[in-house]
């Protein structure tokens, strides 16, 4: 037996840092928020509420695609029951990505991908006329979700609110 008490001869050594299970990767801890979310009944805006932060950018950060603040993280990570590991994940910047086909298949978002092409060249014409040559910012940004009704059904609401940021051509 060893100082520590611990067989050698068998094995059973204390554990070194190099055999602890590598850290929580993003896809993991996502799956653990979504997973302790449903299990324990909390609402994205009773997350959003918690950290503060608007329900559309919280739940889009707590799905992998902004980083939270660490003292946030930590609100996350007690809330949801989830392992400490997960919190430095939480607050790193991560790598934004798109969808896992070229062309989205969850109806939701294909809805989404079937409007902008359907309005998507209106958008861009009427952004070019009213502001001039630029794009909507997609990181000073602002969106939105609501509902209504019109003539007795339920109405989604969604509010793109971007920084216009025109094009400067440098004059040599």
């Amino acid at each position: 037996m060893n100082d520590a008490g611990n067989d050698t001869a068998h094995g059973d050594t204390q554990p070194t840092p190099s055999s602890h299970r590598p850290s929580m990767n993003r896809d993991e801890v996502t799956a653990a928020i979504v997973a302790n979310r449903l299990a324990k009944g909390i609402t994205w805006q009773q997350l959003a509420d918690t950290i503060g932060r608007p329900l559309v950018w919280s739940t889009a950060a707590l799905l992998g695609q902004h980083p939270l603040p660490p003292d946030s993280a930590r609100q996350v990570a007690e809330l949801l029951d989830l392992p400490a590991e997960a919190v430095p994940v939480l607050a790193a910047v991560p790598y934004r990505s798109g969808f896992p086909t070229a062309i989205p298949t969850d109806p939701t978002i294909y809805r989404f991908y079937e409007a902008l092409q359907v309005y998507g060249p209106a958008l861009k014409e009427l952004i070019h006329e009213q502001f001039g040559d630029g794009i909507m910012s997609a990181i000073n940004f602002k969106l939105d979700i609501g509902r209504t009704t019109h003539d007795g059904a339920e109405h989604v609401v969604v509010t793109f609110d971007g920084k216009f940021l025109p094009y400067h051509w440098p004059s040599d």
